[in-house]
């Protein structure tokens, strides 16, 4: 069995994680995270995103040291690519991004003929149940688990997003309805965050 923790940074004899944090976070200038669905029909949307907001750079390059290794990436963007686009499996990945790179925005986008449009969530509890003799009624919440109306799981989500711990308080979320077709994005929720003014 291989030892791969060679190559973890907490690993390390002389990691310090404050020092870490530091300097991952001058490594990615982060601004917006994208999350979106993993079909393929999809890809562009970061894309899109990027040339939406005007300011935004994706994919980026990645920057090299002296010796050849990949230590930085001029890109300002990331995608969080998961089923449907739905919020829910993305919640992790926006508290540790806050953590190691801080972020501005976080943009949620569902695109039209997607497969989470496809079946309810009565429809997949029951096949698990009768396919794979499993019970995951309790594992998600039902407005998460599929698409049924679009601008309903966009508002969802967002909301989802803004009540969540994880979610820091200064970002700005937005939602939109992207057209595989036309490559057209809608905006469906702008949160803009509350600017807090010193007392």
């Amino acid at each position: 069995m291989r030892n791969f923790d060679q190559y973890a940074f907490s690993a390390s004899p002389s990691f310090n994680e404050a020092e870490t944090r530091e300097a991952f976070s001058h490594a990615v200038p982060l601004k917006t995270l994208v999350i979106y669905c993993y079909d393929p029909r999809a890809a562009e949307i970061p894309q899109a995103v990027a040339e939406l907001f005007g300011d935004e750079i994706f994919p980026g390059e990645i920057m090299l040291d002296a010796s050849g290794h990949r230590v930085a990436s001029t890109t300002t963007m990331f995608p969080i690519v998961i089923a449907g686009g739905r919020a829910i499996d993305a919640m992790r990945s926006i508290t540790v991004a806050q953590h190691l790179f801080g972020i501005q925005n976080i943009v949620v986008v569902h695109h039209s003929h997607c497969g989470a449009t496809t079946f309810t969530a009565d429809g997949i509890i029951d096949a698990y149940r009768h396919e794979h003799q499993t019970d995951i009624s309790d594992l998600y919440e039902r407005g998460s688990i599929c698409i049924e109306d679009y601008q309903a799981s966009l508002k969802r989500d967002t909301a989802l997003i803004r009540s969540h711990a994880g979610t820091p308080k200064h970002v700005n979320i937005f939602g939109y309805f992207y057209n595989i077709d036309t490559g057209v994005l809608s905006e469906v929720v702008k949160d803009k965050a509350e600017v807090v003014q010193p007392v």
